[in-house]
């Protein structure tokens, strides 16, 4: 098997940073930005200022652990090193493929609903559809996928960065209404702030999946860390400067009404009907639902090439140096989750997985740094960073289960 193809070195930091943005500015800031405005109010913006700085602890720890480790599925391999459980290892890299597939599926999903403002096209015919052509386009090359998804995340990004512009000049009123809100800064005020920001963090997600393309990175030693720390950088400018807009031109209230808040916010600052922000959430929905497939396909190729699946699973195709067999598995289970299920509650779930793998991911960096010393020209974190990353996420999975049971909103 020393012949056997393997993946294609193909992605320079441009390219790997468009990935990371398009992964992690997705669909979820097209319907969000309302919600986390409701609870927050006109605090909002300092509430993804905040998640940005709680989701940067984690960031960090992706970015040595990418750098000393750089293989697909990264979270898996990451905790065998650290923490030195294979059984832990293969469930936290099982967990990392669910999350991402249950997330396609339900982004999938809802793309059935913009599709049809324009076609009279059942949602289930839909839905299948969009899935196979994505997930044919995931199995074409990285290169070529990755560019595909590249060119949504530039439309995408366009269609943020339209409504930015458009209601710049709304900014100055915001101190205005600070002050005319008379708010008062206590308890619920703060505690409003912090669900809005438990809200936010939800948006930054999606920098981790960039570790599972470790092994199509060009120089991803240093490519990998300085790309994560771009992607959130950028994540956070986008997010604060859109939030800003929204409370200055709109109240939180009307912004925490809407089921469409990027589409009223723009029919709100130019005075025109938002066909062109619908097209652009399509085009943001199918960028995450690909990325999606892309990210668990190479979970699946990683821990197949750990021994911790069959091999069959992490075979490459020699002509398009892509883990065929494990494409089309996710893409299967994908559409079956699409088409024959509720997402709601699976969604849901994966938030909680999602930080879960955070906290284990970060406990292990933090014993690998105790243990192994870095070699030269690695990047490194602080060894209290982990620690920390790791008690946030801990902290945040606790306060979802706590919503769960007790109905808090």
């Amino acid at each position: 098997m020393a012949d056997a193809p393997q993946l294609k070195r193909a992605l320079g930091l441009p390219l790997l940073v468009l990935y990371g943005l398009g992964v992690t500015i997705g669909a979820g800031i097209f319907a969000l930005l309302g919600k986390v405005a409701g609870h927050a109010g006109l605090l909002a913006p300092f509430s993804f200022l905040l998640a940005a700085l709680l989701a940067a602890f984690s960031a960090f720890s992706f970015a040595e652990l990418a750098s000393r480790l750089p293989k697909s599925a990264g979270e898996a391999l990451y905790v065998r090193e650290g923490l030195g459980s294979a059984v832990l290892a293969r469930l936290v890299g099982l967990a990392v493929a669910v999350a991402g597939i249950v997330s396609a599926a339900a982004i999938a999903k809802a793309s059935a609903g913009y599709v049809a403002q324009f076609v009279e096209v059942g949602p289930a015919l839909t839905t299948a559809f969009v899935i196979l052509a994505l997930g044919l386009l995931a199995a074409w090359g990285i290169r070529e996928s990755v560019g595909a998804a590249a060119l949504l995340t530039l439309v995408e990004i366009g269609g943020l960065l339209l409504v930015i512009g458009l209601g710049l000049e709304t900014l100055g009123d915001f101190p205005t209404r600070l002050q005319a809100a008379q708010m008062s800064w206590d308890g619920a005020l703060w505690a409003g702030v912090m669900a809005g920001t438990f809200l936010a963090f939800y948006a930054f997600l999606g920098f981790e999946d960039m570790v599972n393309v470790a092994e199509e990175v060009k120089g991803v030693e240093r490519t990998m860390p300085l790309a994560i720390g771009v992607t959130l950088g950028l994540t956070a400018l986008i997010y604060v400067l859109l939030s800003l807009v929204a409370v200055s031109a709109m109240a939180p209230e009307r912004l925490a009404e809407s089921g469409a808040p990027l589409a009223d916010l723009y029919r709100e600052l130019s005075g025109r009907e938002p066909v062109l922000i619908t097209f652009i959430s399509i085009f943001a929905i199918l960028n995450g639902a690909l990325i999606q497939i892309i990210m668990a396909s190479r979970v699946l190729y990683g821990l197949a090439e750990q021994g911790l699946l069959p091999k069959l699973v992490g075979r490459v195709h020699a002509r398009t140096l892509t883990p065929l067999p494990a494409t089309a598995l996710v893409t299967a289970i994908v559409l079956v989750l699409a088409v024959g299920f509720p997402i709601e509650g699976l969604a849901a779930a994966t938030s909680s997985i999602t930080l879960l793998i955070f906290a284990c991911v970060n406990f292990a960096l933090w014993r690998l740094k105790g243990r192994v010393p870095a070699a030269p020209g690695i990047y490194q974190v602080p060894r209290w960073a982990p620690l920390a990353g790791g008690f946030v996420s801990l902290g945040f999975l606790a306060l979802a289960l706590a919503s769960f049971a007790f109905g808090w909103r």
